[in-house]
């Protein structure tokens, strides 16, 4: 099918070349966003064709070296996709000024501009709607990071629509109450702002992807025996609490945690967004992949350093806990991490986000997980294991023990033990309790948590403050000698006190109890493990 634009298109370029278009120079304005971390500020860019006694093209506005570079991509666009290439002076200003822009998002809004400045085509569309995407030498667009929060920014700002690259075109679309126009080049574009060519609105395809990637291939009823350490699983995951396994080698922690997404609740759309736009800010998307529709499970290798893990770098990007945002981060062979890398954990995991600052400016990212931890017992692993032997002395174990602070480990509400299975569970035909039984359970527990906290800020049982705690976890007389015994024998800590008083309330939510027994009191207490002297 012939191009629509093609013949206004060539006789453009005649016109150009025999002087019709005058070269006395216009001011193109068009809208566009820069990422800054993971939000999208806006940024005008202003293109300005005058004569010049020389074709020149200046950029200013603060551009990175991508940024820079895109003058040279954007005029071979120009001149590939049939258009001309004014032989006047350019001056393309990103504004605001102070703001650095990076990315190569920048062409097809500069080059939009450059052919509107040099009067190739006329637009009234150009106001109402924001335009993002890389190009190819030949004008083809590529696809963009960070179109998900471009989208979420430029709905908020009150656009009518945003023009993005086709292959971006579906993750736009999530975003509701927008109109998201996908183009493959800038011929089309043109074509599209030009009135020439009408293109419709990519449709909303949100409940499609939920329907048909929101399933998870592994389940608990994978794991045979081990249901001691699955009612822990199921305690955590209903009151949002983080998780510690310690156990011998083999014995199934690294399945468990693998399988704690499946049985949290069903992410929703809104939390779903929120954490796609992380992993769309830092390009970490699959191919085909429009939305996340199932918790994220971030398991980093024990040598990351401090910045990979929390984010960093001289423009603050996300780390694994914020890749972990609504998910799961999974720390495995805890003591092997580098003490100073672990401390930086323990802000995120108060208050459910991390701040990254840089002289300039400081950077905030989400970073709302739920942590589970796996350590070995000892350096070899054998520890009170009934049928291999340990040759561990005591300071050798303390050493080992004590690249984990006592800070750290208040943090961690639940410890648990994972025991070797015997072989009569591993050779048992009968499944295991499945993901499904499990998630039942905690979804009716996360609703009474949801009714009891409506009109706080708080989600969870794990969440709750010290005045929440004492306004919903009242104890009676029996608890109160078992905890003040506990805390005395223990030596609990505050914080650890309150943690026993939130596992308290999760497991009588589990029960739908609206008061905390005993039997309540006491499983949460034996969930803190290595609060006691377990090395004697």
């Amino acid at each position: 099918m012939t191009d629509p634009t093609s013949t206004d298109r060539s006789q453009t370029s005649d016109q150009y070349r025999k002087g019709s278009i005058s070269g006395n120079g216009r001011l193109a304005k068009l809208r566009t966003f820069s990422l800054l971390g993971i939000d999208a500020i806006e940024v005008e860019v202003e293109v300005d064709v005058s004569p010049g006694a020389i074709p020149k093209t200046i950029l200013v506005g603060l551009p990175e070296a991508a940024v820079r570079e895109s003058t040279h991509r954007c005029e071979r666009a120009i001149v590939n996709s049939g258009f001309v290439r004014p032989v006047d002076r350019i001056v393309i200003n990103l504004a605001p000024a102070d703001l650095p822009k990076q990315a190569s998002t920048f062409d097809l809004p500069i080059s939009l501009g450059i052919l509107l400045g040099s009067g190739q085509f006329q637009s009234d569309l150009v106001n109402d709607y924001v335009v993002v995407g890389e190009l190819a030498l030949e004008g083809r667009t590529r696809p963009a990071k960070g179109i998900l929060s471009m989208a979420i920014a430029a709905k908020k700002a009150g656009f009518r629509g945003i023009v993005v690259p086709q292959q971006n075109a579906t993750e736009a679309s999530v975003v509701e109450g927008i109109d998201v126009i996908a183009v493959d080049s800038l011929t089309q574009t043109v074509g599209f702002f030009s009135g020439q060519l009408e293109l419709e609105p990519v449709p909303c395809p949100i409940n499609q992807l939920f329907e048909n990637f929101s399933n998870y291939q592994l389940d608990f009823s994978d794991v045979r025996g081990q249901e001691m350490a699955k009612r822990a699983v199921m305690v955590a995951a209903a009151g949002a609490h983080n998780l510690l396994m310690l156990g011998p080698p083999g014995s199934g922690k690294t399945m468990f945690a693998k399988r704690i997404p499946t049985v949290l609740p069903r992410l929703s759309p809104e939390e779903s967004i929120e954490t796609t736009r992380i992993y769309s800010s830092c390009g970490r998307l699959e191919p085909g992949q429009s939305l996340l529709t199932t918790r994220p499970f971030r398991s980093p290798h024990h040598t990351i350093s401090e910045a990979g893990l929390v984010g960093g770098g001289s423009t603050p990007m996300p780390g694994e806990i914020s890749m972990a945002h609504n998910g799961v981060l999974f720390l495995d062979e805890l003591p092997e991490f580098n003490r100073r890398t672990l401390e930086v954990l323990r802000q995120p995991l108060e208050d459910s986000l991390v701040t990254i600052s840089r002289a300039q400016r400081s950077t905030t990212f989400p970073s709302d997980f739920m942590m589970v931890a796996a350590l070995n017992p000892c350096p070899c692993g054998y520890r009170n294991d009934p049928r291999r032997d340990c040759h561990c002395s005591s300071p050798q174990i303390e050493k080992y023990m004590g690249k984990i602070s006592g800070p750290l480990l208040d943090r961690i509400d639940i410890h648990v033990e994972v025991p070797a299975a015997e072989f009569k569970e591993l050779s048992s035909t009968r499944a295991g309790t499945s993901s499904f039984e499990i998630r039942e359970g905690v979804e009716n527990a996360r609703k009474a948590q949801y009714e009891r906290f409506a009109g706080f800020q708080t989600n969870y049982n794990a969440q709750m403050s010290s005045n929440q705690i004492r306004q919903f976890c009242p104890l009676n007389q029996d608890c109160i000698k078992i905890l003040k015994i506990t805390v005395n024998d223990l030596g609990l800590s505050a914080r650890a006190h309150d943690k026993v008083l939130r596992l308290s309330r999760t497991i009588a939510d589990l029960e739908a109890s609206t008061e905390i027994q005993t039997h309540h009191l006491t499983e949460a207490i034996n969930y803190r493990m290595l609060d006691r002297d377990v090395w004697t």
